[in-house]
């Protein structure tokens, strides 16, 4: 696995974990709803107490109600009572098959900053099985407004 991570480090995460992750994830691309766009994505959420929960994009004919694999996987996650979480993997494609590191879009970091610690929650964009880079929180979303900003 070859791994690019400029100014931040992977932490806390072991290489077995990383690359559990992204099988997970790629796992997740043949449950891809995406007859519009064609571009699957498939996240896997990684949970303070080790559990993985899973996700994939759900397209919408209408679009606007449409949602991300990230979404999808921290509302399963958060949906059973889970508000702890370490690590994403995303990794996306047209047609399922990865082309290119996939990042969150913007709605998907503000649920991140919703839930996670942006200084030690790891991002992972996956390229198939193969390679990855690894992210802080805080690093795709600098000067993020999150929950700690709406106290007094």
């Amino acid at each position: 696995m070859s791994e690019s991570m400029g100014k931040n480090t992977a932490g806390e995460l072991e290489r077995d974990t990383i690359e559990e992750l992204i099988r997970t994830a790629v796992d997740q691309l043949a449950y891809s709803y995406a007859p519009y766009s064609n571009f699957k994505v498939g996240a896997a959420l990684l949970a303070g107490d080790g559990r993985i929960f899973t996700g994939c994009n759900i397209e919408n004919a209408a679009y606007t109600p449409s949602n991300c694999a990230e979404r999808t996987a921290f509302f399963k996650a958060v949906s059973e009572g889970v508000r702890d979480f370490r690590a994403i993997c995303i990794v996306g494609g047209k047609g399922g098959n990865p082309t290119g590191y996939v990042a969150p879009c913007g709605v998907c970091r503000q649920v991140m900053m919703e839930f996670c610690d942006p200084e030690t929650f790891r991002i992972i964009l996956a390229y198939g099985r193969e390679n990855c880079r690894i992210f802080r929180l805080k690093d795709l979303m600098p000067e993020g407004f999150g929950p700690g900003d709406l106290n007094p």
